[in-house]
């Protein structure tokens, strides 16, 4: 998958990329197929670190190629990474380009509707372009 003109790529692995947009939104973009727990938690430690330098919270999470969360990644997610992207981060917004396997949107709304995520706004997207302009409004 290419960079779109003017962003710079800022992490990839094998589950997914960390781009950091020319307009000031983070991008996380998940990768087709099964997850490695070590890769899927360092993609996003490095989505973490790069709202904290960034400092204005607004994240667009494109999971349009991704599978549904297991137990494990879903508890860490919810119980530690949230938490911390919200107090270290600053994540107050994200814009998510939904999934197209049915039970990774599933996944997706049991996780944006756990007590750790009602510091956040979500917003559910299928255009990237409209996902953009909702982040930049905010």
């Amino acid at each position: 998958m290419e960079t779109p003109a003017g962003n710079r790529l800022y992490f990839e692995n094998a589950v997914g990329r960390v781009e950091e947009d020319r307009v000031g939104v983070v991008r996380l973009r998940y990768h087709a197929g099964r997850r490695d727990e070590a890769a899927y938690r360092g993609l996003l430690q490095h989505a973490l670190r790069l709202l904290a330098r960034q400092g204005h919270g607004r994240m667009l999470v494109d999971q349009r190629q991704m599978e549904p969360f297991s137990v494990q990644e879903q508890a860490w997610l919810l119980g530690e990474w949230l938490p911390q992207a919200i107090a270290e981060g600053g994540y107050r917004y994200g814009a998510v380009i939904q999934a197209n396997n049915v039970f990774a949107r599933l996944a997706m709304n049991t996780t944006a509707a756990h007590p750790n995520a009602r510091a956040l706004t979500y917003r559910y997207f299928d255009d990237e372009t409209a996902a953009v302009a909702w982040l930049l409004e905010q």
